[in-house]
């Protein structure tokens, strides 16, 4: 039998202690078979398509979803198939890797405000400002890079710091119409382990292997601790973080797929209203069409 899907299970609440240990990877299926995950996401996706429309015909809010994951755990799928049905037009998605000399240039959030959604759109964000306290934290030596003027008196009060720069961010977003949605794909060890050989084993999956996913690998349990402090510190009730369990890829799709559609029903949305005026210009035109 399928499992109910209960977003609120996967919500991180605002200053909640996460320990990764205890979020489950892997759980009871929303579906019962590989035809029951198709309609489930079938619908899914025309609910999604259905509230896109709604999103972008009322012009007052704009949403931005956040994808973070160690590799492998189908950040890139996800997007791909929970956001199939959506407009293009009303859609765009950006994934932030390292750097570039002229993004050094600025402050840490700089490069992804520039990428934020419009009124009536949906913005996604494969990867975000959250590397900026995950895989510069893994690896400080990158912030050598970065030349701040002012540095922290120590480690501790600099990434609180950034932690407060984001919330802050998001907080202004939130009063300013955008919904803020965070996805943590909560992958187990392991089942990174069968992805990785998989993509060696596969030939149609070669081009996805990396040296680098490997190195970042043997930084496991660093990069375990760093989203457990960000999880903590950056989930909030106007941008919540959601653990997604990550070892089933089509379960973490549906599970994705409820929350998003869940926020958008939150928006109360409804086609804009036209007014007597209005309809008496709209009969004297298709008079004149008509005719």
């Amino acid at each position: 039998m399928a499992a109910s899907i209960r977003i609120g299970a996967f919500r991180v609440e605002p200053r909640q202690k996460v320990d990764l240990e205890k979020w489950a990877t892997c759980i009871e299926p929303a579906y019962s078979s590989k035809r029951h995950y198709k309609s489930l996401l079938e619908a899914h996706v025309q609910e999604l398509q259905l509230r896109q429309d709604l999103l972008y015909a009322c012009n007052r809010h704009a949403l931005l979803l956040i994808f973070q994951a160690m590799d492998t755990a189908g950040k890139d799928g996800a997007i791909k198939h929970v956001m199939s049905g959506v407009n293009p037009q009303g859609c765009q998605v950006f994934s932030f890797r390292h750097p570039s000399s002229e993004e050094l240039e600025h402050d840490f959030l700089w490069r992804t405000t520039r990428a934020l959604p419009e009124r009536g759109r949906i913005g996604i964000f494969n990867r975000s400002y959250y590397e900026e306290v995950l895989v510069v934290r893994v690896h400080p030596s990158i912030l050598e890079a970065e030349r701040l003027a002012e540095k922290a008196a120590d480690a501790q009060t600099f990434w609180r710091d950034r932690y407060r720069s984001i919330v802050d961010l998001e907080q202004h977003l939130h009063r300013n119409g955008t919904r803020i949605v965070k996805f943590f794909l909560h992958l187990s060890r392991e089942e990174q382990r069968k992805r990785l050989l998989a993509r060696i084993d596969d030939p149609r999956k070669n081009w996805k292997f990396s040296l680098a996913d490997v190195r970042e690998r043997r930084s496991w349990s660093a990069y375990m601790k760093a989203y457990e402090e960000l999880l903590g510190a950056t989930s909030t009730a106007q941008a919540p973080w959601y653990i997604v369990p990550a070892d089933d890829k089509k379960n973490a799709r549906l599970i994705i797929s409820t929350i998003v559609n869940q926020h958008l029903r939150a928006l109360r949305m409804a086609y804009p209203k036209v007014d007597a005026r209005q309809r008496r210009a709209l009969k004297s035109i298709r008079r004149m069409l008509a005719a």
